[in-house]
């Protein structure tokens, strides 16, 4: 029995000349993927979650749910559990977004975005840069911009070279810095 998706001699389509819906401009999008560290930390949020719900569920099926004496012991863990879910997805969701809008930078607590009018330069700079994230800095480099209404020392950089993202990924770090300048440079001029 032939299994044509396997072998090499099956003709292949012309690809359409038309847009593919990921061209669309205006839609957000992240210019690189999320790096393996972010990755195995939200794993492990997921998981850990699954084991809290799992818990959560036995509390409440072995205990009394209707009975006075009883505390609402699974309610708490189904909580915890679905807060941990909801920062395991958040943290998929950090990083630097691009559109033809601005420039949006999603936290673990918040977004800001900043249109492209307020952004006089996108740059990549060799300065000390914090170790995922933490306190402790290390020489690396990061992608710096600069806004009109603020002075360039009071803004974070955007990438660093020793962030979730690109720690022990330098070509991965290049590559997402110069798709972000390349937006910037793009959307600055119209």
């Amino acid at each position: 029995m032939p299994l044509p998706f396997l072998t090499a001699d099956r003709t292949f389509e012309t690809a359409s000349e038309s847009a593919l819906p990921c061209d669309d401009r205006e839609r957000w999008r992240r210019p690189y993927r999320p790096g393996p560290w972010r990755v195995a930390a939200a794993a492990l949020g997921l998981l850990i979650a699954s084991f809290m719900l799992f818990a959560a569920v036995l509390i409440a099926l072995t205990g009394s749910v209707f009975s006075a004496s009883s505390s609402p012991t699974w309610a708490v863990v189904l909580v915890v559990g679905l807060v941990v879910i909801a920062g395991a997805l958040r943290l998929l969701r950090m990083g630097v977004w691009v559109s033809g809008h601005g420039l949006r930078r999603a936290g673990l607590l918040g977004t800001r975005t900043v249109p492209w009018a307020r952004v006089v330069s996108v740059r990549t700079v060799q300065q000390p840069v914090r170790w995922l994230g933490l306190p402790r800095t290390v020489q690396g480099q990061a992608l710096a911009f600069v806004r009109k209404d603020r002075r360039p020392e009071d803004t974070a950089p955007l990438l660093t070279t020793h962030g979730l993202d690109f720690l022990g990924r330098p070509t991965a770090f290049d590559r997402a810095a110069d798709a972000v300048e390349a937006w910037a440079a793009e959307y600055r001029r119209g």
